[in-house]
């Protein structure tokens, strides 16, 4: 079947096409070599104002907790990886020697306080009972010595009497009964007087007797005074026996996570001992080792850029806090001296540490994580 020849139209239209597709095609080349280009440049920019510490590590103040009292673990309240508040406790060590030992202080410390309490109420007792009979005898003496100059004037009295009667005896005007009379008001009149010279002598007998008597005030005193350093011993041995007992338990000491357990209920742990491992991923931080020929761009406050190998699409900034003062060569256990003379040179590492902002840890880094560091280089 003859099917004819091909319109001019089209014979027009297929070479047209075909330049179309080759202009695209040199297009996308171009723009790829472009992009390439432009990709290279900036790695070769970003290679010569950077400097790249590819070996840093997420750090943290890793605390180890330990008891300071050998006992016996009666319970583990956490396991690794949990996180605790400040104050919670986190292990248990058996008290039940210190707690009687606490109840015995106690019993004793009740005792002396009756004892106390007893001699306060005798010295009291005394000491109004003393008072009082002092007070009494020291008012009949006043009143005896106010009745002697009344006895001794009474016996004068009595004595001129006497004298008169004698002498009207003598001149015949007197009687014999008023002579016996007057001499025995004499006799009365001296007994009176002695009398009230005895009473005298006996009130301050008893007024010496009730003062010897009040010194029982002072060795009560004394045997009180006595009890206040046994008191403050026991008191302080009380205290120390309580804090042996607070510290039978292991509590956070702040808000953080539990990262090992050393022990399990019912092992005999020593003064000392490693029980757990805790830290605050609040307070992470990048610690770093770099060259010695890049120090230079790393001063304290040079904000740096932080890639963590957990997180590829994700970036942290940080600010350098602090630069060693020694290289880390400085503390190897292994010192490496050269006695022979062959020297090969190996560029040192300083210690870098580098701070986080609040809140940038948002407890995703954890430490031991590796991390990537970039800081622009400067001179």
């Amino acid at each position: 079947m003859d099917i004819g020849t091909a319109a001019p139209g089209t014979q027009q239209a297929r070479p047209r096409s075909a330049a179309a597709r080759r202009r695209l095609r040199v297009a996308a080349a171009l723009t790829a070599v472009l992009a390439v280009a432009g990709g290279a440049a900036t790695w070769l920019h970003r290679q010569f104002t950077t400097v790249f510490v590819d070996d840093a590590r997420i750090a943290a103040d890793m605390v180890a907790l330990a008891s300071r009292l050998p006992g016996w673990v009666t319970a583990v309240e956490v396991i690794a990886g949990d996180t605790a508040a400040a104050g919670q406790v986190l292990l248990r060590i058996d008290s039940r020697e210190p707690e009687i030992a606490l109840r015995e202080v106690e019993a004793r410390i009740a005792g002396l306080a009756a004892r106390r309490a007893e001699l306060e109420a005798r010295h009291a007792m005394v000491d109004r009972q003393t008072g009082s009979q002092e007070d009494s005898q020291r008012a009949r003496l006043e009143a005896t010595r106010a009745a002697l100059p009344a006895a001794i004037a009474e016996r004068a009295y009595a004595e001129g009497e006497f004298a008169r009667a004698q002498q009207l005896m003598g001149t015949g005007s007197g009687t014999r009964q008023r002579h016996e009379q007057t001499r025995a008001q004499l006799e009365t009149a001296s007994q009176r007087v002695l009398a009230v010279a005895a009473e005298i002598r006996n009130v301050e007998a008893q007024l010496a007797t009730a003062g010897a008597a009040r010194e029982e005030l002072t060795v009560l005193r004394r045997q009180i005074e006595a009890m206040e350093p046994q008191l403050r011993e026991l008191g302080a041995q009380r205290d120390r026996i309580a804090l042996e007992i607070r510290d039978r338990t292991i509590l956070m000491p702040f808000d953080g996570v539990v990262d090992r357990v050393f022990v399990d209920a019912g092992e005999y742990v020593t003064p000392g001992q490693r029980l757990l491992m805790v830290h605050d991923p609040a307070r992470v931080r990048v610690e770093a080792n770099v060259k010695e020929t890049e120090i230079r761009h790393f001063r304290p406050g040079t904000p740096v850029r932080l890639r963590v190998d957990a997180y590829p699409g994700r970036r942290f900034e940080g600010t350098v806090e602090r630069v060693g003062a020694s290289a880390t060569s400085e503390f190897a256990l292994l010192p490496t001296p050269n006695p022979s003379g062959n020297f090969t040179k190996i560029t040192q590492r300083l210690p870098v540490r580098i701070a986080l902002p609040p809140g940038a840890a948002d407890g995703l880094l954890r430490p031991g994580m590796m991390v990537e560091v970039e800081a622009a280089a400067r001179e």
